[in-house]
């Protein structure tokens, strides 16, 4: 089968994406590490998830039982989650940045699911890679599968509420979700150790510093990756995103259908 043009370029940018970042070296994780929070820190962060994530476990269970079939999506969103977050590029000071890939399954399956992919990824992530932490496992879900899955789509609504273009709309949401994600963690930090002059504020600025001249283009390509994925999914997995009410059906698909169906109870009736 022959390929569009389409099609080819949109396998060659998300071949040449991967192909970037596969070959960044190893740094330190960016995720809050083991042990870096008091313990009272730890503690407060993870009470404050526990009801996203319970609103998350129920949304997912609705989304499923409407149609099993989206579990290919939810899947594969949670493993665009955990590779483009694994991907960690070295920052100044010694420290590093990565993007997030929350904005997708918030855009696709609301903020309040991806809560329980997060966490399932940082999960992992601190177990096998050594990124992140169990001690600050509620802070860096709080931070990268709560706050910044919704303001993602919180962006994104917005953006279609104003009549924008429905790419632009998906670009803004992934790219304002991950920064604010690091605004998030960064704000984590600043309450944990504040500055001796400025305090939580001057601490605050100073790991915004930090994170900043790295995130910054991370979160734009971010944004780029997600439009490309979400194109292939329309292109690729039209029913799902009908069911997911992501994308509308034609008229003329429905006409169709419909003749269809009536043709078969035409030929039961025979």
């Amino acid at each position: 089968m022959t390929a569009t043009r389409k099609e080819r370029l949109t396998i060659s940018i998300s071949a040449a994406l991967a192909f970037a970042f596969g070959i960044v070296p190893t740094a330190s994780a960016m995720h809050i590490m083991e042990g870096y929070l008091p313990p009272v820190h730890c503690i407060v962060w993870g009470v404050v998830c526990v009801p996203f994530l319970i609103a998350g476990y129920i949304s997912l269970k609705k989304t499923l039982n409407r149609d099993r079939k989206l579990i290919t999506i939810l899947a594969m969103a949670g493993a665009f989650i955990f590779v483009i977050s694994s991907l960690k590029i070295p920052s100044v000071t010694g420290s590093c940045s990565h993007m997030t890939g929350t904005g997708l399954g918030a855009i696709l399956f609301g903020p309040s699911s991806v809560s329980i992919l997060g966490i399932i990824v940082l999960l992992f992530q601190a177990i096998l890679l050594a990124h992140g932490g169990l001690t600050t496992l509620g802070a860096n879900t709080f931070s990268m599968a709560i706050a910044g899955p919704f303001v993602a789509y919180g962006i994104y609504r917005l953006a279609l509420a104003l009549k924008g273009n429905k790419k632009v709309a998906i670009f803004l949401a992934a790219t304002i979700g991950d920064v604010f994600t690091y605004c998030v963690t960064s704000f984590q930090l600043a309450i944990a150790y504040p500055s001796e002059v400025g305090g939580v504020m001057a601490s605050f600025l100073k790991f915004l510093g930090v994170f900043a001249p790295t995130q910054l283009p991370l979160a734009v390509v971010e944004g780029i990756l997600t439009v490309v994925i979400v194109f292939g999914l329309e292109s690729y997995a039209k029913p799902e995103m009908i069911s997911l009410g992501f994308m509308k059906r034609r008229n003329d698909e429905e006409t169709m259908e419909e003749t269809a169906i009536a043709e078969m109870e035409a030929c039961d009736e025979e």
